[in-house]
């Protein structure tokens, strides 16, 4: 089983217009919203394809009720920690040229207690798990150190770990030795201090943040596909060319479709080819949506894997 953490998930709007310009009126074409958050996106896709996932997640407040509510049709088990406070709402705008703003809140402040619930609530899931994805931005209250903490925990279980996080999160989860990181290229960016802009720079930075802990990298550039930094050499995963519509979700399609790879006993190549293709063909779904295993399965027989040294 692939079980997902989220620890600040989200009630996400999702608002369709016209077009987006600046400094001029937009026109709504629909509006809907669906329970978010990195994990629940990833259990969502795996699920999808035909793999066993369990959702971990935090919930409190009005806007909990609404994200467990999406979540009853979701066809996965989920795993409610309770907290006090509200989990915050994602508002995403997109036009169909593909042009999107993201804009989010940074979640409810946990408490040690509820922060406690939540270590012993994953704790209790690592005997039955494979995999263990921890996904997301961390609330305030919640240390930086926290998702280490959990790959700890799970190393000692021995679960494997994907990391998909962001800032201090990132560098010290790194530190503790995850089986995996799938940072994007702006994620990258932040992580080591640098623009990441050529070729050479992609793919010096997935060496990069290998060195730093991580067993393996999945670097993710969007249409430029990903690179992966595995221990059997550097290699680069070249994504056809589509119409994006919305690439908002298409990292968490990414590490979803890799993890679930890696389960089936895949090699980290195939596997950062089925990240690629998942993460493309979600790119060209209106709204947060993603790809189902048919159209990824379509556009990974188009994805070519190239090693690079």
């Amino acid at each position: 089983m692939i079980v997902t953490l989220t620890v600040n998930p989200a009630i996400d709007r999702i608002i369709s217009v016209d077009r987006l310009a600046f400094e001029d009126r937009a026109y709504i074409n629909s509006s809907h919203e669906s329970a978010g958050g990195r994990g629940i996106n990833a259990s969502y896709v795996i699920h999808s394809f035909g793999g066993e996932t369990l959702a971990v997640l935090i919930s409190g407040g009005d806007s909990g009720k609404r994200l467990e509510a999406h979540l009853c049709n979701s066809g996965f088990p989920v795993s409610v920690v309770p907290i006090a406070s509200e989990i915050r709402t994602n508002v995403t705008v997109t036009d169909k040229q593909g042009l999107t703003v993201n804009l989010n809140e940074t979640g409810p402040k946990l408490t040690k207690p509820e922060l406690a619930r939540v270590e012993r609530t994953v704790r209790q899931t690592l005997d039955r798990a494979r995999w263990l994805m921890l996904c997301g931005s961390l609330p305030p209250g919640v240390p930086s150190s926290f998702y280490g903490k959990m790959i700890e925990m799970a190393r000692a279980k021995k679960v494997n770990t994907l990391l998909h996080a962001d800032r201090e999160a990132l560098r010290e989860g790194i530190e503790a030795k995850p089986t995996v990181v799938t940072p994007n290229q702006q994620e990258a960016e932040r992580l080591l201090g640098r623009t990441i802009l050529t070729r050479t720079h992609y793919l010096e930075a997935a060496r990069q943040i290998r060195s730093m802990g991580a067993e393996s990298v999945v670097l993710s550039l969007g249409s430029r596909g990903a690179v992966g930094a595995f221990a059997d050499g550097l290699f680069e995963a070249v994504a056809p060319r589509v119409d994006a519509v919305c690439p908002i979700g298409a990292g968490d399609a990414l590490s979803a479709a890799y993890t679930w790879s890696m389960t089936r006993k895949r090699n980290p190549q195939d596997a950062l080819r089925w990240g690629v293709a998942a993460g493309t063909a979600s790119a060209r779904l209106p709204g947060m949506s993603f790809a189902t295993l048919a159209e990824t399965e379509e556009i990974y027989r188009q994805v070519e894997v190239r090693r690079v040294e």
